[in-house]
């Protein structure tokens, strides 16, 4: 409340943007918001944006509010920069999710799709992508979530947006934990990445081979390794650390990457038990195995 009673900006309204890569999954993220209740407008003209937060808070009983952005907006999309600061100065202070795709993935889309990139032109679509990329540097540089969608269907892309945008009990951090293998790449949606490289290989065992870090077996022969457990104490402890900093500063979501060669066994099975710890920890937490599968 401010000195006059009256409830703050962040009180009344939280303001989602959803913006990101043309082909990159945003239908279907607004689709999962729209269903747990965010009220949704897409591609709004960034100018409009302050008018639709003041028409919201005086005329409705909205709290969640999410507008798409993109570059469909043509010469509207570059005010989006100032629109975002007006906000901020009226003590708003949007949530940024930005959706995410390789080159390959997105090709692929838009060739599937039989549709052209908004800003292909008379080109061809790689070059738009690239442009694109470019004009959304800066928005990916400061996304509080970005979600590499180059590898989910529309039912794990909803299940992501779902688990980071559903109204929680309390507020606090969220996390995201991925497996991963080194092998297929890093984690481009991480904020921290951690290597689980140091333990022995169950590969090299070979009633353990066929099997993943969710049995058991493998499990219980990955924990039981010297460094194992101090590891994850450690690193628990170090989310614990940096999370009140994150929520200071408007960040209420980190995705934490665990690698290993293959994001088979190792990567898995620690991920499991990271996410445990920081569940006891009061920190909401999704697990997502990313090459689980692929060999």
């Amino acid at each position: 409340m401010n000195d006059q009673g009256r409830p703050e900006a962040s009180e009344k309204l939280e303001l989602l943007l959803v913006t990101g890569m043309s082909g990159a999954g945003k239908t279907a993220a607004t689709a999962a918001l729209d269903d747990i209740g965010w009220f949704v407008v897409d591609n709004l003209p960034p100018s409009l944006l302050m008018d639709l937060v003041t028409t919201v808070t005086q005329r409705t009983d909205l709290r969640r509010v999410a507008v798409v952005a993109d570059v469909r907006g043509g010469v509207f999309f570059g005010e989006l920069r100032g629109a975002l600061d007006r906000l901020t100065e009226q003590g708003y202070r949007p949530t940024v999710l930005f959706l995410e795709a390789g080159n390959e993935a997105l090709v692929r889309r838009f060739e599937s799709a039989r549709r052209p990139h908004p800003l292909q032109g008379g080109g061809r679509i790689l070059e738009a992508i690239e442009r694109e990329r470019e004009e959304l540097a800066s928005l990916r540089v400061a996304a509080d979530v970005v979600i590499d969608t180059s590898l989910l269907n529309p039912h794990e892309l909803a299940s992501r947006v779902r688990s980071a945008f559903s109204a929680p009990e309390e507020t606090g951090l969220r996390a995201i934990v991925i497996s991963f293998g080194f092998k297929y790449g890093l984690p481009v949606d991480a904020d921290l990445v951690a290597d689980m490289r140091f333990l022995p290989n169950p590969h090299w065992v070979p009633h353990l081979r066929p099997q993943n870090g969710q049995d058991l077996e493998v499990s219980d022969y990955v924990l039981a390794q010297a460094g194992a457990e101090d590891f994850l104490e450690h690193y628990s402890e170090l989310v614990a650390m940096v999370a009140p900093g994150y929520l200071h500063e408007g960040k209420r979501f980190v995705t934490i990457g665990i690698g290993c060669t293959g994001g088979k066994h190792r990567s898995v099975a620690m991920s499991e038990a990271l996410a445990q710890r920081l569940r006891k920890q009061g920190i909401e937490t999704l697990v997502v195995h990313r090459d689980l599968g692929r060999e």
